[in-house]
């Protein structure tokens, strides 16, 4: 159910700058690459915010989930390295807000464009006729693929050298346990008498 929309707010930080900060701060620190602009982040610092604002429940794990943050921070989260901040983002990883955020950053912050010209992805290519049209093999940062010639002996000979399995009729009778039932013991030509003993069926 989606949340009225009203002046009300959870706690001191939501919808503050602070809140803003500390969000964009946690997203640096959880998803960190060098040469990614601040702009990329904060758009998925958006992304986060507008998706909490879809249930009532939701806006106010984001709110008590930011709060929380900078009170195990002491109220600096947004000034910690992201080595720093790792420690602290450990603790309330299994929290349904940090599951919320990494879910919802994980698919906005790698869709937007200037994270794929950091990474070197070159973006989708079905609307311009495939990769196989656009050098597909151009990669530069991964070491050519060793392609090698199978030299060794023919695989015919080497799979002719295998052992036959043996027959079913040369094994069938050693297959049988001792104290086989009398309907198994007929199928491999042998039966058990009454007194224990065994003998040739007729």
């Amino acid at each position: 159910m989606s949340a009225p929309h009203t002046g009300d707010t959870i706690n001191d930080i939501e919808g503050s700058d602070e809140a803003t900060e500390t969000l964009v701060a946690l997203i640096k620190a959880a998803f960190p690459h060098d040469g990614v602009p601040d702009s990329a982040y904060r758009r998925a610092a958006g992304t986060v915010q507008a998706a909490a604002e879809d249930t009532t429940w939701m806006r106010v794990k984001l709110a008590q989930g930011l709060d929380s943050l900078q009170a195990l921070a002491d109220g600096r989260f947004t000034e910690l390295t992201s080595q720093e901040a790792l420690p602290l983002l450990l603790r309330v990883q299994h929290t349904t807000f940090f599951g919320f955020v990494r879910q919802t950053v994980v698919v906005s912050l790698y869709e937007d464009e200037e994270v794929w010209e950091v990474l070197g992805y070159e973006g989708p290519s079905f609307d311009k006729g495939g990769y196989i049209d656009r050098g597909f093999d151009d990669l530069d940062w991964l070491p050519d693929p060793r392609i090698e010639e199978y030299d060794g002996e023919p695989l015919e000979d080497v799979v002719s050298d295998i052992p036959r399995a043996a027959t079913t009729a040369s094994t069938r009778g050693a297959a049988v346990p001792a104290g086989q039932s009398r309907a198994r013991a007929g199928r491999t030509g042998r039966t058990q008498n009454s007194n224990g003993s065994k003998g040739a069926t007729a």
